[in-house]
């Protein structure tokens, strides 16, 4: 029986056979298409290949492509787990030519793989094609021998494959085997019959054959492509369950592993319960998914590819409970699949750790949660049944969402169960007002919105890459909420020109400052300058002297000194940026920024924090590619040509036909429209100030550079011979000399804790002089000054140890604080307990406290009231019964 590991080496050694070259399997995270949530398929590395915008050293490859199904077209979340042969993540093995074989050698190296490589019987493989398509029918017939009956013709539906919803797409031929009735997984259903694409378990699709020969665009229309291509693709688990003789995909060598780490942390076996069966697929299909998005970069949040990243997370988690495992479990069955894959993917074995820190961290924050919201769910689900109702309200998924951090797909897999669903319409309502609060809370104020609606059609056309003053009109004023004609002297209003050199904040870059004047010599200060759309800059500031007007003419004038400190941050954290991912992996993607004048700060996935030295050498090489004074060259390309040669665009950024691509050096290359030096050394100096987390899965690092790095350095001087004057030492010499006076302070205050000891103990003579018989007990209740909480505790310990048997309580003031304790020797706690004393007592002196009933111990703010307190106590244990 050939293993996972075997069969995948065996389908890219035949390969090679046939000149193909093995490609290496591209990340989860699409490089070259944002537009892409995940890696669905192995062609996606290839499109603009197919397309005809990329060439490559090589016309026929292979590999073996990790892929994700969870989202837009492919996605097949809710099968998983609940069939046997659905996965979210899987490895498609795929051989690809790019212009240069087509069907016919598609076809018979296919058939000659299965049949004579790895003996599959003929007898059970049927085929399948588009439903015109009469040379790959012919092709099958003659290639194959399979009788025309077994070769079969299918709609778009089945036999025309698209990446996407456009992108190169093509008609296909699929590979079918038939596994016998026993594998039908709908027996008993009335009217289903088993047959080749029947929706049943025992006609699987093997292999699909893609033509590639058209690109759908985004009218849905079809174009020819340049050259004609194939693409194939083959799921490992579905072949290894054939060659393997299982009918499940989850009973493959590699997946059985998986299922086998779960089944130990739960102390159940799979097979044992079909509902339990289907969480221990989820467990084993998810930890493997994880670990990969993590190893790629991924990490959890509430949008895109991180609220992927964390329904999968919060899946599992809740199927762990199904199966009793109620701790965090899942980084464990992670790291299982760590071990089984790293053989094949090294890169997991790299990541180990940060996979198992990422998904720790995030089944303990939903563990909090999870519970409350599985009870919430469940009443709700009680309620629907007295009432004999099927459908949940919208607002209560909507508050499991919002609340508990339930995921509406993990909501609606826990009722499929019940044969309930979820008022879609209400949930994507409470949404929209939430995310309508979201997008106004985010409005930097109104007066943006209302100045564009002054002029909704007009473009503003930015002039300041090059320069920072520049001559235009005033298009519209806005002031005091509405639009107007003029404003006068002291008035705030935002002014839209036809053109300007300010430049508008976006893209984290601070807009600019500056000032306005007429011809008139009427003058305006602008304090700030905003993009309320892509098409507009507002500048917002005060007129300073006489009247702003529409149809004025204009001399716009860009603060240079904060424009100039705001540039050489901006390119800074492209350098950075660029270090990060050189430092720390690949998986580093910008999550957030600010540019401005003062500093800059950058927000980036990573898990854990950044070691000290490692901090440092990322410092260090920013400053040594600073240093190299590199060439930033900018141009504007198409935006396929500008990613195919590098450049960094993230998903879910909008980006148009034409985009801006900001080259330093050969070191950082990324799509930007923001303001950057014309060469690194400019920058002159970069140094960090801090770093730390801002969200699960998100650091943050804060730095300032040239004239700002210059004054930190200098106050960091400034502080340090100031801490030299005070300990008498020089500037170079301070450090030492506040080391040695520490050490001499901790050598201080251990002998003042022992002459403290000392003086405790010498105490006890004369405490013990104070003791009192109470009807048989021994009792002692006193003060005891000149030490602190820890020694009066042990004091109370000798005390009782002395007495052997009796009933101590010590109060010792302080000069704003005092600490009493209460301790009771084991055969007179049911007579005298020593919480109940102090809890009696505590609030006479300001404070409160309690504990068990042989010690209790509690701290008051009223030290004054020390005497008061001792008297209580003694008036309570005079009493026939403690409280």
């Amino acid at each position: 029986m050939l293993t996972g590991n075997e069969i995948r080496k065996s389908f890219l050694d035949y390969f090679v056979k046939q000149g193909h070259t093995i490609v290496k399997s591209s990340s989860l995270v699409p490089e070259k298409d944002p537009t892409l949530l995940f890696t669905n398929a192995g062609m996606v590395q290839f499109k603009n290949v197919f397309l005809g915008v990329e060439r490559l050293p090589y016309t026929r490859a292979a590999s073996s492509q990790k892929c994700l199904r969870i989202s837009g077209k492919h996605n097949d979340l809710e099968a998983v787990g609940r069939d046997t042969y659905h996965h979210t993540f899987f490895e498609m093995l795929g051989n690809w030519s790019f212009g240069d074989y087509y069907k016919e050698e598609a076809i018979t190296w296919a058939w000659e793989l299965l049949i004579k490589e790895w003996g599959l019987p003929k007898d059970k493989l049927w085929a399948t094609v588009y439903q015109d398509d009469n040379d790959a029918e012919r092709l099958w017939i003659k290639i194959s021998g399979l009788p025309k009956e077994r070769v079969l013709r299918f709609g778009e539906k089945d036999n025309f494959w698209e990446m996407g919803e456009v992108g190169p797409c093509g008609p296909c031929s699929e590979i079918h085997i038939d596994r016998g009735s026993e594998a039908c997984d709908r027996k008993g259903e009335k009217g289903h019959r088993c047959q080749v694409n029947g929706d049943c378990a025992r006609f699987i699709e093997l292999w699909n054959l893609v033509f590639i020969q058209y690109n759908r665009a985004e009218n849905r229309e079809l174009a020819e492509l340049p050259a004609k291509h194939v693409d194939t693709g083959m799921g490992l688990e579905r072949i290894a369950a054939v060659l393997q003789g299982v009918l499940s995909n989850y009973d493959v060598d590699f997946m059985r592993d998986l299922i086998a780490a779960a089944e130990r942390l739960a102390g159940k076996e799979y097979g044992a319960s079909a509902v339990a069966d289907v969480s221990f697929r989820v467990i084993a299909d998810h930890a493997r998914a994880v670990s990969f998005l993590i190893t790629d970069g991924v990490t959890p949040g509430n949008e895109g590819r991180g609220y992927v990243l964390r329904r999968l997370l919060r899946r599992a988690a809740r199927h762990g409970r199904m199966i009793g495992l109620r701790e965090p479990f899942l980084h464990r069955v992670a790291a299982a699949a760590t071990e089984i894959m790293g053989g094949a993917y090294p890169e997991l074995r790299g990541e180990r750790q940060r996979i198992s820190e990422t998904i720790r961290g995030e089944e303990e924050r939903f563990g909090e949660t999870l519970e409350k919201g599985l009870l919430l769910l469940e009443e709700a689900v009680g309620k629907l049944k007295r009432q004999k109702k099927k459908i949940l309200a919208g607002e209560v998924a909507f508050r499991l969402y919002d609340t508990y951090g339930f995921p509406l797909d993990l909501t609606e897999d826990i009722l499929r169960t019940e044969g309930i669903s979820v008022d879609q319409t209400g949930f994507e309502k409470l949404m929209e007002e939430q995310r309508s609060r979201g997008r106004e809370a985010r409005e930097s104020e109104v007066y943006i919105k209302g100045a564009a609606t002054l002029v909704p059609s007009q473009e503003v056309r930015f002039v300041g890459y090059d320069r920072l003053d520049a001559e235009s009109t005033v298009l519209a004023i806005y002031a005091e909420g509405q639009g107007k004609e003029e404003v006068g002297e002291g008035a705030e209003a935002d002014i839209i020109t036809a053109e300007t050199p300010f430049y508008g904040e976006s893209g984290g870059q601070v807009g600019d400052r500056g000032t306005i004047e007429t011809s008139r010599g009427d003058q305006m200060e602008v304090i700030d300058t905003q993009h309320p759309t892509p098409q507009l800059t507002v500048h917002r500031g005060r007129v300073k002297k006489g009247r702003i007007q529409v149809g004025d003419r204009l001399h716009l004038v860009v603060d240079a000194k904060h424009r100039r400190r705001t540039v050489l941050n901006h390119s800074a954290t492209h350098i950075l940026h660029a270090v990060l991912r050189e430092k720390l992996g690949t998986h580093v993607r910008q999550a957030g920024s600010l540019v401005a004048p003062d500093r800059l700060r950058f927000d980036f996935s990573h898990a854990g924090a950044i070691a000290p030295d490692k901090l440092e050498e990322i410092e260090e090489k920013v400053n040594e590619r600073i240093r190299l004074d590199a060439e930033v060259r900018i141009e504007e390309s198409s935006y396929e040509e500008a990613v195919r040669k590098g450049a960094l665009a993230f998903f879910g950024e909008k980006y148009g036909e034409r985009v801006r691509v900001v080259r330093i050096g050969d070191f950082s290359t990324e799509l930007c429209g923001g303001t950057h030096v014309h060469r690194s050394g400019e920058i002159g100096i970069f140094k960090l100030q801090g770093e730390g987390g801002v969200a699960a899965g998100v650091r943050r690092v804060e730095a300032v550079t040239g004239e700002g790095a210059l004054d930190l350095i200098r106050r960091y001087e400034q502080s340090l011979r100031e801490i030299g004057e005070l300990v008498r030492a020089r500037a170079d010499e301070a450090v030492e000399k506040v080391r040695k006076l520490l050490q001499q302070q901790k050598e201080l205050e251990r002998e003042i804790e022992r002459l403290r000891g000392q003086f405790g103990k010498d105490q006890i003579p004369d405490l013990l002089a104070k003791r009192e018989n109470i009807d048989g007990a021994t009792v002692l209740i006193t003060r005891v000054d000149g030490v602190d909480a820890k020694q009066l505790r042990e004091i109370a310990d000798q005390l009782k140890e002395k007495m052997g048997s009796g009933f101590v309580f010590l109060a010792s003031p302080g000069e704003n604080n005092v600490t009493l304790v209460s301790s009771v020797s084991p055969d007179l706690t049911k007579r005298f307990h020593a919480g109940n004393v102090i809890k009696e007592v505590a609030p006479i002196v300001g404070g409160g406290g309690g504990g068990r009933s042989d010690f209790a111990q509690a701290g008051g703010k009223e030290p004054s009231k020390t005497d008061e307190a001792l008297k209580r106590v003694w008036e309570i244990i005079k009493k026939p019964t403690i409280p």
